[in-house]
């Protein structure tokens, strides 16, 4: 684990910064204490980090479940009350990992997966532009469409606009933000080839330095300084005993609620869903091209909810910013994971008035990078090529994400990655090359290698169409499975064929046939001699 350090430790500050604002900006979405995301954040990085089997995921509180948390806590009658359905939930995640429901996320199609990441890359960069001119009405973890505030993805970004042309904008947070990005841009196009120490000291460890500098001194300019809802806002304790208090416990006496068990079943579902779909991504995106272990994942997951809900702590899945933000800043193994849980750890005990010093803005700019580098145009160029059954499932999960969640548009993109599967499987059934002479016309068709119900509309149509005294050869020598639905198609077909005088020649492995009187004993025959 530790091969690697010099390109983990360096990635860890990367994700800690990162992880920091969303883990706070979640837990406000949640509805829930500020600390709860931080639990969130440390446990997954430390203890779901340890236990996983994923090199490059990182786990933290999740935006997709921020809907979920906020209704439960109001329905079950506090925090301390839903903590216990955090508990049950991962509970429930590490039998479904003992009861390997970890292959779930394989079936799921490149193009939905990638849709996922792209979709993801545009909503952080969408969400990150009221932060980068200084306009904060939008909690950081609020990644769905609608927002708790009222607004939605774009109305707040007109909001944004209308500020700017109407002079409101945030001087001295829109100018950290322009630099910052600067500074990222020329750390990963030019001086990370320099040299090795541009290469140890990562470009958002240098923006966030700066910002914090600027911070204190231009805090008490009126045209520069940065107001306190422009900044990072961790809890900081009076001292160690307020530090404690700041932990909430699960209130058990609620264990018998059926209400908490649906709840926890919940959390458990989505949850684990999410994280097999970021496990997917995360491989795709992987440099070293390692495959996670699905089910020893989800015990990770359910271990660490476990852990997180019995210490006031948000529900944890594997989450695709920071993963990604993680295999981008270089992360090699899951040592940069475990140490960003570390310094959310030291840093919200020894420093938080320091990290209360960080401009949003600033850490809006990183987030910028993190976006483009999922959501570069020439991947839809590339997806486009690839044709209409890539591109369709693909550009609908884009946007479903964008005008929902990420759950929704995956969903959505699913949906039509079936349709498209089925569209396919109707065309895909047969081949057909048809012969004309002088006295009948004769048609060959050769069915592919699987033929299902689904392609029973397709068989049905050509086989309707043939004419009369026409000749029918049914090529099946390279069909492996005929569906008995298919077979009964070609049985009540064959008086059809009688009557409009179409002789019937079968071409299997056994030979050839003409006009067999029964065509299920014939291809059950045929399935048994098969077998």
């Amino acid at each position: 684990m530790f091969k690697y350090i010099k390109n983990d430790l360096p990635a860890s500050i990367v994700v800690f910064f990162v992880a920091l604002p969303l883990c706070l900006g979640i837990a406000l979405a949640s509805g829930a204490p500020l600390f709860s995301g931080l639990i969130a954040g440390i446990v997954g990085g430390i203890v779901v980090g340890s236990l996983s089997g994923s090199q490059i995921g990182v786990s933290g509180p999740a935006a997709g479940l921020a809907a979920i948390v906020l209704a439960a806590i109001s329905t079950l009658g506090g925090y301390q009350n839903f903590l216990v359905a955090v508990v049950i939930g991962g509970v429930i995640q590490i039998l479904f990992g003992i009861l390997k429901a970890g292959v779930i996320g394989y079936y799921f199609p490149s193009s939905v997966i990638k849709g996922m990441l792209t979709g993801i890359g545009i909503i952080i960069i969408l969400k990150q532009i009221p932060h980068f001119f200084g306009f904060d009405n939008d909690p950081e973890g609020d990644f769905s469409y609608f927002q708790i505030d009222g607004e939605n993805t774009f109305t707040e970004i007109f909001n944004t606009i209308s500020g700017i042309v109407a002079g409101n904008l945030s001087a001295g947070a829109t100018l950290i933000a322009v630099v910052s990005l600067a500074i990222l841009i020329l750390w990963d196009k030019v001086l990370s080839k320099k040299g090795k120490i541009f290469q140890l000291i990562q470009g958002p460890l240098v923006a966030v330095a700066l910002g914090i500098i600027f911070y204190i001194l231009t805090k008490e300019d009126a045209t520069l300084g940065i107001s306190k809802e422009h900044l990072v806002s961790v809890p900081v304790p009076d001292s160690f005993d307020s530090f404690l208090g700041q932990f909430s416990f699960p209130n058990f006496g609620v264990i018998g609620d059926p209400q908490i068990w649906i709840t926890g079943f919940t959390i458990a579902l989505v949850a684990s869903l999410e994280t097999l779909l970021c496990v997917e991504a995360t491989d795709k995106i992987d440099p070293m091209k390692r495959v996670t272990p699905t089910n020893r994942e989800l015990m990770a997951q359910g271990t660490g909810n476990i852990i997180s809900g019995m210490i006031g702590g948000l529900p944890i899945t594997q989450v695709i910013v920071r993963s990604s933000a993680n295999i981008q800043s270089g992360g090699k193994t899951k040592l940069s994971a475990i140490v960003h849980g570390f310094f959310l750890l030291i840093s919200v005990i020894l420093i938080p008035t320091l990290l209360n010093n960080i401009p949003l803005s600033v850490l809006a700019a990183v987030l910028f990078i993190v976006g483009y580098k999922l959501a570069k145009p020439a991947l839809f160029k590339k997806m486009y090529d690839l044709g209409w059954k890539q591109f369709i499932p693909f550009i609908v999960t884009v946007l479903g994400i964008i005008f929902t969640d990420l759950l929704v548009g995956i969903g959505l993109g699913l949906a039509v990655g079936i349709v498209v599967i089925l569209i396919k499987s109707y065309q895909n059934s047969h081949f057909l090359h048809i012969e004309e002479s002088e006295n009948h016309k004769k048609v060959k068709m050769t069915l592919a290698e699987e033929v299902t119900f689904f392609n029973k509309g397709a068989i049905l149509k050509e086989l309707d169409s043939l004419e009369k005294n026409s000749y029918l050869e049914l090529d099946v020598t390279k069909t492996r499975y005929l569906d008995n639905d298919i077979i009964e198609i070609l049985e009540d077909f064959s008086e059809k064929a009688k009557n409009r005088n179409i002789n019937i020649k079968i071409i299997s492995e056994r030979g050839v046939v003409e006009n067999p009187p029964s065509y299920i004993e014939f291809f059950n025959l045929k399935k048994k001699q098969s077998a």
